[in-house]
């Protein structure tokens, strides 16, 4: 009888430090190191080696330890039927709200939470909130467009910098940018970005490449080459893998990342980047929960809330003024004087955007049905969080593949 008890109290010992220790992201969560009865989940799409992925472990250590809750911490979720049985397993964990970081994950979601109506589900990236009406799924982005124009102004000066050493002419100064996959929020980035670089540099051009998935290491390095290879002076990305910044810093390319610095790795071409603080949006919906509050079905971080961010500049490898110029040209976009897609800076097809009917409302035969042109520029998140300009090309820019 006193071998049964002790392999049970065993194997409960067993079971208490697996639900303690696994999924944490990295770390450990201590019993008692919360001052707070509420409990976070997370679930990530990859783990610590994703750029992406880790900007969203930080900041939920960081948040939840601020504020003296658990966080429970879920690594490499597919965008699949795991998502919805991970988000159930914290669930019975006591998990009393939790979040996804990554876009296909939203259906699974949405379902959890209609499963668990006392759960809180709160998902980035995600496009259906505003228009599934449930009390507790809600999606969240920030205005990142702002801090990849911001990242732009940098790569700019750089261009400008070659061409007034002698490095290149006017007409070689060719952008080259990895993404992932032909979907808004990409083109959103490299368009903003783009635009930001032309704020500068006026002879600026851009080539774009897609690798269809979010982190592949391999073939975004293969990316960055080839663009290298054909005649691309400085690198930018929306993937989410060291591949682009190393094959940079082999090449001697300068770059732009997402996501974080990459200064360590590549000290003589990182420039800056820039990426989302999910740290405010997580203490609003954690804190939103702990006072019985309601949480915004569709919330946009900005600039301002700090949810919008830059890493330090590397001036080792930027122009000289790029911290000064970014400073001046982020207080234009906050006073409301610049906007990114201000359309008297760009043409389609050679034609000024006066109009343009957005995918807003997401819907299976993804129809067009909001107007999102007025008063000068095109109104980029302000209809729902999560990006919708979804304009492939604009005049100097070329798309060189598609991957959906």
């Amino acid at each position: 009888m006193k071998k049964a008890v002790s392999l049970v109290l065993a194997l409960m010992m067993v079971f208490a430090f697996t639900t303690v220790f696994t999924g944490c992201g990295g770390s450990s969560e201590e019993e008692g190191n919360s001052d707070s009865a509420l409990k976070a989940g997370f679930i990530c799409l990859h783990d610590e080696n994703s750029t992406y992925d880790k900007n969203f472990i930080d900041a939920a250590n960081a948040a939840c330890e601020e504020m003296g809750i658990e966080a429970v911490i879920k690594t490499n979720i597919p965008e699949g039927q795991e998502c919805y049985d991970t988000a159930a397993e914290l669930v019975d964990a006591g998990c009393g709200i939790v979040f996804a970081d990554s876009f296909g994950h939203e259906d699974f979601m949405i379902q959890a939470a209609k499963d668990f109506p006392d759960v809180q589900f709160c998902h980035s990236t995600g496009t259906k909130a505003h228009t599934e009406g449930l009390d507790n799924y809600h999606n969240a982005f920030a205005a990142i467009y702002e801090g990849r124009y911001l990242a732009g102004v940098a790569a700019g000066m750089k261009l400008n910098e070659m061409i007034d050493n002698g490095d290149i002419t006017a007409d070689q100064a060719k952008i080259g940018y990895v993404g992932a996959y032909t979907y808004a929020e990409v083109i959103s980035g490299y368009t903003s970005f783009f635009l930001g670089a032309r704020s500068q540099c006026e002879s600026a051009t851009m080539e774009v490449t897609f690798t269809g998935s979010w982190y592949d290491e391999a073939a975004e390095k293969e990316a960055a080459n080839r663009l290298i290879n054909n005649d691309c002076v400085l690198i930018s990305q929306h993937a989410d893998s060291m591949g682009a910044p190393t094959a940079c810093e082999e090449a001697g390319v300068p770059d732009v990342s997402y996501n974080g610095s990459t200064v360590d790795a590549c000290p003589n071409t990182f420039i800056v980047s820039s990426r989302i603080d999910w740290v405010p949006y997580y203490k609003y919906a954690m804190q939103a929960v702990l006072d019985g509050e309601a949480i915004d079905a569709d919330w946009t971080g900005t600039l301002e809330t700090g949810s919008v961010v830059l890493t330090e500049v590397n001036e080792n490898a930027a122009a000289e003024g790029t911290q000064a110029k970014i400073d001046e040209v982020k207080a234009g976009l906050e006073a409301g004087d610049i906007h990114v897609f201000d359309t008297s800076t760009f043409t389609v097809d050679g034609a000024a955007l006066d109009s343009y009917m957005a995918d807003v409302d997401s819907d299976a035969e993804f129809e067009h049905e909001t107007e999102v042109v007025s008063d000068g520029y095109f109104h980029e998140s302000e209809f729902r969080s999560a990006p919708y300009f979804d304009i492939k090309a604009i005049d100097g820019i070329k798309t060189l593949d598609e991957k959906m």
